[in-house]
């Protein structure tokens, strides 16, 4: 059967919108070619024309030029033809890869989609405001935890604020008084050296009294001003 109906041949693929341009392109090329040879052509016989006198030589020389000029512009035309043909094929294929591109971009937004629903699944609104309120209460459990650790034990609580600003008062104004009637402060000047023999005490030193009479000698002072102590005599 094969042999007598034949064999269906498979359909080619149609061509691409690359592969329509590719071959554009290469006839524009083509084109191109032919039309730089007849601007050489048409040079050559120009300057023929002109080293050639007036006459029947002249006119066939012209005759061919004028030829030749048909034909570039009938190439011109045809490679201006496939110029449009090759933009029309650009445009098309610039609407199919943006047509492409808007087809990615659609997949691409589907599939974020839908990992944005199943991850707001698992995060709730009323979780995070509930979080949100514990972490403030702990704050401020903190700051009253390091508030109470910070507090002095020295200073009792039921101290007046108006008594201790009285003191205060008080002692700048003695400051005051003491600068002004010597010029320096009571804390700020030396302290004095204490009077030992008050401290202590002891009787002054005698100066020059009167002997009573009948009384020959002098009693003997130490360097202390206090009587000596007689010594005694070995007699012999």
């Amino acid at each position: 059967m094969k042999k007598i109906f034949g064999v269906k041949k498979d359909k080619e693929p149609p061509p691409s919108i690359n592969d329509a341009t590719d071959r554009i392109s290469k006839r524009g090329e083509t084109v191109d070619e032919k039309i730089k040879k007849l601007d050489a052509e048409l040079s050559r016989y120009k300057e023929q024309i002109k080293k050639t006198r007036p006459g029947p030589a002249q006119e066939a020389i012209k005759a061919r030029a004028m030829r030749v000029l048909k034909q570039k512009r009938m190439y011109e035309g045809q490679r201006d033809m496939l110029y449009n043909q090759t933009f029309n094929l650009d445009q098309v294929a610039f609407a199919a890869e943006g047509i492409k591109d808007a087809q990615q971009t659609m997949s691409a937004l589907k599939s974020a989609n839908q990992e944005l629903k199943g991850m707001m699944k698992t995060v709730k609104i009323q979780e995070i405001d509930n979080l949100q309120d514990e972490m403030m209460d702990l704050m401020d459990v903190s700051n009253e935890i390091q508030e109470t650790l910070g507090r002095s034990y020295n200073v009792p609580d039921d101290i007046d604020e108006e008594d201790l600003m009285g003191e205060l008062d008080a002692l700048e104004a003695d400051m005051g008084m003491e600068t002004e009637a010597d010029g320096v402060p009571s804390y700020l000047q030396p302290d004095k050296e204490p009077d030992l023999d008050a401290e202590l005490n002891l009787p002054s030193a005698p100066s020059g009294q009167a002997v009573p009479a009948g009384r020959s000698n002098v009693q003997a002072h130490d360097e202390l001003g206090l009587p000596a102590v007689p010594r005694a005599s070995i007699r012999g």
